[in-house]
Order: C-alpha cells, then structure tokens, then sequence
C-alpha cells in the first residue's frame, strides 16, 4: 500500500538536536492510555499503534490505521536518511555476501520410496527447483514444483509443507504469500502435471497422508490467535466443507500437530505445551479408523515417540530430568508398560532418536556439545562418532529410510562451513557427500581461529561461549566484538558457520555466541533456570559474559556490540536497561519487548501457549517479576546504546506494535544523542524477507550500522 504521510495526524516532528544535521525525527504522538492490573496502573501513550487484522487488511484504511501508517513511514524514511552515507558500504556487503553464494547450487539428494529428491537453485533466482529422480541420480530431472515461477508477482512467497503420496504419484505443497505463516495446501498430480482443484487455506503447512493415496490430514489454526488446534481429514476430489475434524485441542495452552512414523505403519498427533504432550496413533492404513492415546496427559509429563517393529520408543522426562529412553508394546503403550531403553544421567541430556532397521542413532548432550551415539540392536555394541572442534554443531537429517546402515548427518563449526556426510555404521567409513561452498575469494577454515571458553556468572555458574575471529586480530581490548544470544524455549544456539559472517570477521570484527540460560545447551536444568521467575538469569549471564570478554580484552565497552531476536530481541531490550553502559551499540530484531501487555492478551497470536515459558501476569506473583525486566516498561530517562530496531508490519509472533512503541518510547526518555533507528519491513512477518537473495539487503544494513559506528567505511 502506498500511504501519503500526513504528519499533522501522526507525528509531531522535531528537529534532531544536533546543530549541523537537520534531519528529522519522528516523534509519535502520545495517547494516554491506563492499564490497571492487580491494582497497579500502567500508563501507556502508544497503545494506538496496535491495529487489528481486519484494519490492517481493509481496502480504506481508517484514521487510526493511517496514523499508523504515517508513523512507521516515517520511521522507515528516517532510517534511510540517517543510513544513507552507508549506502555505498550496504551495497558493497551486500555484493560480498550473495557473492559467496553458489548461485547454480544443488541439494544432497534423499533416497524414499523409491525416488531420489533434491532441490536445486538456477543462477540469479530467488526461488529453487523442487526436484526428484526415479531409482537413482542418473535418471531424467522431473520438476515437481517450480519456486520462480510460483512466485513470480508476490512480495513474500514461502513454500511450507511438501508431502508425496504414498504411490508417489500426488504431491501435497502449501504456500504463504503474507509472511504470517498461515499456509494454503495445493496438490499437483505428479503425472500429468495437473494441479488439482482442492485447495484447503488457514493451515500450519503441513501435510500427512494415509497409505491409501487419497486421504491427507492437516491441521488448522485459529483465525485469531493462530494456535493450532483442529486436525482434520481430507479425501482428495471432495469439498472442503466436507472435511472431517478428527481432532480438536480444547486447552487454548496447547497445541497439535499430526505427523506420520518414519516405519509409514502409524499416524501420530501431537498434543503440546510447554511442560506437558500427549501423543493419539491410528494405523496409517485405516485413516478413517479410531485414535487411541498412547499416555493420557500429565502436567509436567513430556514424552515424544518413534515406532520400531511391534514397539514405540519414547523419549520422556517421567523421573528423568535429562530425560531416558523407554520402550512399550503398540497394544500396551501407557506409561505403566514403559521399560527402560536408556537409563537417565544427570550429566547428559537425552535430545533426539533415529531409527532404522540395524541401528539406533541417539543425540545427546554432554557438557554443552552434540555427541551422535550410535546404538547396535542385535548386539552391545555402540560408539561416538568423533569431532575435532572445540565447538561446534552435529545434527543428523535426511533420513527417511529405515532399511539402510547409512546414517546422514551435518557438521559445522565456527570456522567448518555445513558439511553433509554419510556415515556407514556398521564399518564406521564416511563419505563427505557435500561441504557448503564459499566464494568471491580464498576462503580457507585455516584463516580463522576458534576457541570454546567459560565465563562465570554473578551467582557462579559458568556458561560457555563459542569464539571465532580472523588470525592475526589483536586480542588487546581494541578489537571490535558481536555478542549474540537467544536464551529461551529450551532452544540451544549451536556453534556453525556462516559466511555471511565473514564480511565481518575479515574486517576485524571478533564473533561470539553465548550460550546462556534458557537454552538447552548444557541439559534440561539449564533451560529451567533461565525461565518464569528464574528469567533474569537469562539477562544476566548475557551481561557478564560481555564483563567477561572486556576483562580478558577480547574487546572493550567502547567496541562491544549486541544482538539478538524475537525473545533474543527481548534479551537486547532487557540487558540495554540493566546495563546500558556496557555495549556501543545494540541490534534487536523483531523484539518481544512489550511482554506484560502481550501475556495479558489471549487473543495476541501464540500467549496462551507461552503462560509456562514466561508466567502468566493474571497471577500477581508472575506480574510483578516481568513487569520488573519487561523491556518497555522499564525505560528510564538515562543514556541508551546506539541501537537498530527491525520488525516486519505482517509479524503473526511478535506484533509489529511492539518495536514500533517501544522506540517511540525510547526516543521519549532517552538522554543521548546516540543512534536511534528502525527498519519496518512493510511486506514481511517474522522471518524477514523472502527469497534467497533478498534477506541479505537487511543484513547488509544491520552490518553497515555496526561497521559505521567503528568507522569502517570500506
């Protein structure tokens, strides 16, 4: 939409303070707006910002939603005046990055069914080739989807789903043209090139057939609140309203998901929450037969399930913080039939299963690194398969096969770029099938040093970070250093490539991923205090890590950086407050900084599942702790970093409203002349721009914000 900027309705514009720039700076105006809770009252100013969905979708857009409007117009038209001295440098990083890409690239191709599948890109597309061979990789191309041409004409395209019938001859596909990850589900016969006339909208994107060829399962979201909550079934050649709901989660915490077992025997729906899951099955050949619950739900239960011959293996937290291994007949799958596979260690965290027809694979943790442990059936023995690394990242994929002794699994580091490997695991040989390809030079891992090293936090915990750093950059305190973190959900920020990363790196900048609390990176425990009213721990280990590398002069406050996103945009929001001294300049990306506001809020996409990551504030206890490091709530009038702010007006995880107060807010209270910006990204949600190449424009601004406040220039 293009919006003329009325300003008189939206802003109130001021001159910068600065005598000798006159640009201008939006400032948003101020709607008093009281929120009462638990008897203490909020007052907050920009609470207009927040438009609904049916106001963002209207054809004439009211008062209120051009107010809006203007108001991030104006914010996107400061940034690029206040950034357009980098434009050259922006546009030489950007040059950098896609030119290390392989633009004419190919997958590793994964052998099911029969077929081989890859996917390919052509030179200077955005969009790849969906690709499969019949019997082996010798065989003629056939294009089953074609990204450039799907996309053509959309400004965010994102294909979610794929799903090949059983015969191979009908492929499920869903796509979002919104960013907000609400996929519609399309069908293409394989044969004859036909795309179907079934069409079924408002789905998670994924798609899971029966063994009859004709029946899929897929699941729907709420129109409001996007939780996934009904799972339906669908028999191609009918009419969606005649769809059958199978399943429909009642508890607005959880959620569901519908999957099938890598054996093809069994259906699967997954129930979740944060502390609890339940798991219904139905033979895969019978889809119009009747669920069963393999262990009713239990608060603080958690359990997932692989299927292996006339057993499920389950994975749970039952006596096992760490987790364990159990194994139940399929007759008999309730908990009081589990048996013990794996007994739990206090020391390893139980993380993932690959099953196959000699062998299991299981992931574990110990000491904050993967070890890929692999298990024989028939006999005792097993091993590890060995890394060299002080850090790095493990991971197996692409698997889908269970009669095969061949396991494929990636590798990385800070300096290995993404390898694929095939791993036989019966003769323990290795085949390195594919390693990530860097050019625009001679790149070389030998360039780069990395080490693994510990800080400790104030109350003596030590938390590891992953380094990596161009040889030959100083360690003397002058260095410039990016310091990046997420710490929540449990979700472990592994050391791994990037070449983006090099475009830094080789100008002298010092990388660093800390693996604080929160995450799950040193086992369960590590996760449980870095959440509810354990959070600022979170916050904290960030702070002394960065106390940590300017005491040991791996840089200094003055050439000390931060980023992080989403609920890592929360942890930038979060340290800038505690500790704002500490960091020259801040980047937060689509930032959960308004968190007592959107945890009040049930019909805000995705807060009801989150009461048991962050409390829930209709408690008093959960209020008063978040409101105590809520971001936007805890702004004073004091001295802030640089900071650049980037949020996307289609974001369905955290609402565009939330960076869009929050550095109206700042720019209330703050007592610096320091640089103060944000990217809105008027086509985009969560995940940033589409395309392979054009999210790299928004990386080339953030870098080119770093760059220019070290006064690199080239």
């Amino acid at each position: 939409m293009k919006t003329k900027i009325y300003f008189i309705l939206a802003l109130v514009i001021t001159s910068c303070s600065k005598s000798d720039d006159m640009i201008q700076v939006p400032v948003a105006k101020k709607v008093e707006h009281k929120i009462t809770t638990h008897g203490d009252t909020r007052v907050d100013n920009y609470f207009w910002m927040r438009l609904s969905d049916e106001q963002k979708n209207a054809k004439n857009p009211d008062k209120q939603t051009q107010d809006v409007m203007d108001y991030l117009t104006a914010e996107n038209e400061y940034l690029k005046e206040k950034m357009k001295h980098t434009e050259g440098l922006q546009t030489k990083l950007y040059d950098e990055i896609v030119g290390r890409i392989k633009q004419e690239d190919e997958s590793v191709p994964v052998k099911v069914n029969g077929y081989v599948y890859y996917n390919r890109f052509e030179k200077g597309q955005d969009y790849g080739l969906y690709c499969r061979k019949i019997g082996n990789e010798d065989a003629a191309e056939e294009i089953m989807l074609n990204g450039p041409e799907l996309a053509k004409n959309e400004n965010y395209f994102a294909i979610g789903g794929q799903s090949i019938s059983e015969n191979n001859e009908i492929i499920a596909y869903s796509i979002d043209l919104v960013s907000r990850r609400q996929y519609t589900i399309h069908f293409k016969n394989l044969k004859t090139g036909e795309v179907l006339s079934d069409k079924i909208e408002n789905t998670t994107g994924g798609i899971t057939w029966a063994n009859d060829n004709k029946t899929i399962f897929y699941t729907k979201k709420d129109p409001v609140t996007l939780r996934s909550y009904q799972i339906y079934r669908h028999v191609l050649g009918t009419e969606t309203s005649k769809d059958v709901l199978v399943y429909e989660e009642k508890d607005d915490t959880f959620g569901c998901s519908i999957y099938k077992t890598k054996s093809r025997k069994y259906l699967m729906i997954s129930c979740y929450q944060t502390l609890s899951t339940e798991y219904l099955f139905l033979d895969a050949d019978s889809p119009n037969g009747e669920w069963k619950v393999i262990q009713p739900r239990k608060r603080d239960l958690e359990y997932s399930v692989e299927h292996f011959g006339d057993d499920f293996y389950i994975i749970t937290n039952d006596q096992a913080k760490n987790f364990r291994l159990m194994k139940t007949p399929v007759t008999q799958p309730g908990i009081e039939n589990w048996k013990e596979v794996i007994a739990h260690r206090p020391s390893v965290y139980l993380e993932d299963l690959d099953i196959f027809k000699n062998h299991m694979v299981v992931t574990e943790r110990k000491g904050g690194l993967i070890q890929l442990r692999v298990m024989a059936w028939e006999s005792d023995q097993e091993h590890y398969i060995h890394f060299n690394d002080p850090a790095y990242n493990a991971y197996t994929f692409s698997n889908p096969e269970f009669d095969t002794d061949v396991l494929r699994y990636g590798y990385t580091s800070m300096r290995t770029p993404q390898s694929t490997f095939d791993y036989n695991m019966t003769d323990r040989t290795q085949e390195l099938k594919k390693q990530q390809a860097v050019l625009g030079g001679e790149f070389s891992e030998d360039n780069y040093d990395t080490e693994r090293i510990m800080s400790t936090s104030r109350d003596g915990v030590e938390v590891p970070m992953s380094i990596v750093y161009r040889k030959g950059t100083k360690l003397d305190g002058n260095a410039p250093l990016l310091l990046y973190a997420y710490g929540s959900y449990g979700y472990s920020m592994d050391a791994s490539f990037s070449s983006i990363r090099l475009s830094l790196l080789d100008r002298g900048f010092i990388m660093v991923i800390a693996h604080i609390r929160g995450g799950q990176e040193m086992g369960r425990h590590w996760y449980e205090d870095g959440k509810l009213l354990k959070k600022k721990n979170t916050f904290y280990d960030f702070i002394d890590c960065g106390k940590f590398l300017i005491k040991e002069k791996y840089t200094s406050s003055e050439h000390l950086y931060a980023q992080g996103g989403s609920a890592g945009g929360l942890l930038m929001g979060a340290v800038i407050n505690m500790a704002p001294e500490l960091w020259n300049g801040v980047i937060a990306g689509v930032p959960f900084v308004d968190v007592i506001s959107t945890m009040l809020d049930e019909s805000i996409p995705l807060t009801t599942g989150e009461f048991d990551e962050w409390g829930n504030p209709k408690d008093e206890e959960y209020y008063k702790y978040i409101k105590s490091y809520s971001p936007y709530d805890n702004i004073e009038k004091k001295a802030y970093p640089n900071l650049l702010i980037t949020t996307g007006y289609w974001d369905s995880q955290v609402q565009y409203w939330e960076p869009a107060k929050w550095i109206a807010k700042l720019r209330e209270y703050k007592t610096d002349d320091n640089l103060l910006i944000m990217d809105c990204n008027m086509d985009v949600g969560h995940g940033g721009a589409s395309g392979r190449f054009q999210r790299y424009k928004e990386v080339a601004l953030e870098y080119a914000f770093l760059l220019d406040l070290e006064n690199i220039t080239n």
